[in-house]
């Protein structure tokens, strides 16, 4: 079987092709209206001279079209490159020099940006350019024109298993890395093909579509930007069931409590506190009704322990999980919100999945209590595309047993979960001991007056690193430093507490969610601590 991310995309427009495959504030498309435009768009690329293994940039907000655009490139067993819509020139060219894209899919606003780049990249000769409300000057061939000149017939050649998928990771803390992955592979790590509780693969690569057919379909509700892979995995596995896809142009709390019961969404995808917090604090100050959520789903980003309780409180009703993975590993764990004792941080604790381990630093699996590293077998990525000397850090053989060790550190617990505590490049090593920030992250945005934290590590003469936090407050809140720090010292060892604080207005991350290193470390070297 070829287990192909177009192949399984066309079995589900074959079973269900009227239905609504997604949805973009008030416009939707049918999966055989998608299946139409993307035959047209890949017939376009084609005729430029768009080869199988080519390289595509996608550089592009949420939108119908982006999805359009992302399908297309499967269909002719190309990979999609995945350009963050914040870069600035100087990134851009760092990605197009690494990927050597054939063509570029983009927003019309980002038009100014392309033509900037476009002369120091020799590999790019097609450009396509999404219509969105600017006004922006091209030369590029539109959209519309592109669909008007391809043929809409399903009318490709045979696909492959080993064809090649292509996420770009990473930037928080250096450039971005492409991780290279079998569609066969990947679809079995991130995309359903493989029970995520038992490890137990589906049969064949027409299980997902004969379950939607046999089902009215899901609407899922995706809030991340479609070129991060938690947005990007939660609506390709979505299309392949014949569910809908529901999308918004940007986070706005307010807005999806609307969309949720607008479009009556039963799964909301999204990535850790820094949208979760801020949406069920909307639903507690608004007047939404959401009775049609059955589940919450974060996954690149754990809760921390007083947005698990909001959620209890707020919406009992409802599955809230906790997934771990990677771009480098697939799905790892999962963790079920429950209930977390009054006023204790509770660690982020998880049920790894069947292939994950915990293996200490002789590479041997640890015993309940003690820390390793966290590594997962089965269906791995192939390595890190353009760079062999990541690749081999990524990926190692352990008694005949190919692992990928993402990087992140955990404690294997007495009953078989695994305490995650946070990724070995980020660690603070103060006067010996480790600390990991996100444990301090947590016991910070308990606090009733922290909005959202981050935690770094600062070069200290004595310690070598100490503990230092940016801290965004409440609107409105007159937070007391000294109180913080009591309120931490209940909670947390006193090695662990911060020894410098900035206040900040606002915590600054990627579109992802994740951590702004780079942005904490400069703000930290730029502007004085804050005095309590």
């Amino acid at each position: 079987m070829a287990a192909n991310i177009a192949d399984l995309f066309e079995h589900a427009v074959d079973a269900f092709g009227p239905r609504t495959a997604v949805c973009f504030g008030e416009q939707e498309i049918s999966y055989a209206e998608l299946e139409e435009r993307a035959n047209r768009l890949s017939h376009f690329l084609q005729d430029r001279g768009v080869l199988p293994g080519d390289r595509v940039g996608l550089y592009a907000g949420n939108s119908i079209e982006a999805v359009v655009a992302m399908i297309a490139v499967y269909k002719l067993r190309a990979a999609v490159v995945n350009v963050n819509f914040r870069y600035v020139e100087n990134e851009l060219q760092f990605l197009f020099a690494d990927a050597e894209p054939a063509a570029l899919i983009h927003d019309r606003r980002f038009a100014p940006r392309v033509a900037a780049v476009l002369p120091s990249v020799p590999s790019l000769h097609t450009v396509v350019v999404l219509p969105d409300d600017s006004d922006a000057g091209t030369d590029a061939v539109t959209y519309a024109d592109a669909l008007a000149a391809g043929d809409p017939a399903r009318d490709f050649g045979e696909r492959f298993a080993d064809d090649i998928y292509l996420l770009y990771t990473g930037g928080t803390t250096g450039y971005p890395k492409g991780v290279l992955w079998r569609h066969e592979d990947v679809w079995r790590a991130l995309g359903g093909g493989v029970d995520f509780m038992t490890g137990i693969p589906l049969e064949d690569e027409w299980q997902q579509s004969r379950r939607g057919a046999g089902a009215d379909g899901m609407v899922r509700l995706c809030l991340a930007p479609l070129i991060h892979g938690n947005a990007q995995w939660a609506a390709l596995m979505a299309l392949f069931a014949g569910d809908t896809v529901v999308m918004l142009p940007h986070f706005d709390a307010d807005e999806v409590w609307r969309t949720i019961d607008r479009r009556r969404v039963n799964v909301v995808v999204l990535i850790g506190d820094a949208m979760a917090r801020p949406l069920i604090e909307a639903y507690a100050a608004g007047d939404y009704d959401g009775s049609s959520i059955g589940a919450v789903s974060s996954s690149g980003a754990l809760f921390s322990p007083a947005v698990k309780r909001l959620y209890l409180d707020l919406l009992p009703n409802v599955l809230v999980t906790d997934a771990i993975g990677a771009s480098e590993t697939g799905f790892t764990g999962i963790g079920v919100v429950a209930d977390v004792p009054g006023g204790a941080v509770e660690d982020p604790r998880v049920m790894p999945g069947p292939q994950t381990v915990v293996l200490g630093d002789d590479n041997r699996p640890v015993s309940p209590g003690e820390v390793g590293r966290l590594a997962k077998s089965g269906h791995l990525p192939l390595g890190y595309y353009n760079d062999p000397e990541k690749t081999a850090a990524l990926l190692a053989d352990v008694d005949g047993v190919r692992y990928a060790f993402p990087g992140d550190f955990a404690r294997l617990e007495q009953d078989g979960t695994v305490t995650l505590l946070g990724r070995g490049n980020t660690c603070v090593n103060t006067g010996g001991e480790k600390v990991f920030p996100e444990e301090v992250e947590g016991a910070l945005k308990n606090h009733p007056d922290v909005f959202d934290a981050l935690v770094i590590g600062l070069p200290d003469e004595r310690l070598g690193q100490r503990v230092a936090a940016l801290v965004q407050t409440r609107p409105g809140a007159k937070i007391d430093l000294p109180g913080v720090e009591e309120h931490l010292r209940e909670q947390i060892a006193g090695y662990k507490v911060p020894r410098s604080v900035w206040l900040v207005d606002e915590i600054h991350r990627t579109i992802s969610g994740k951590a702004d290193y780079r942005w904490a470390h400069q703000h930290a070297t730029d502007h004085p601590a804050t005095d309590g």
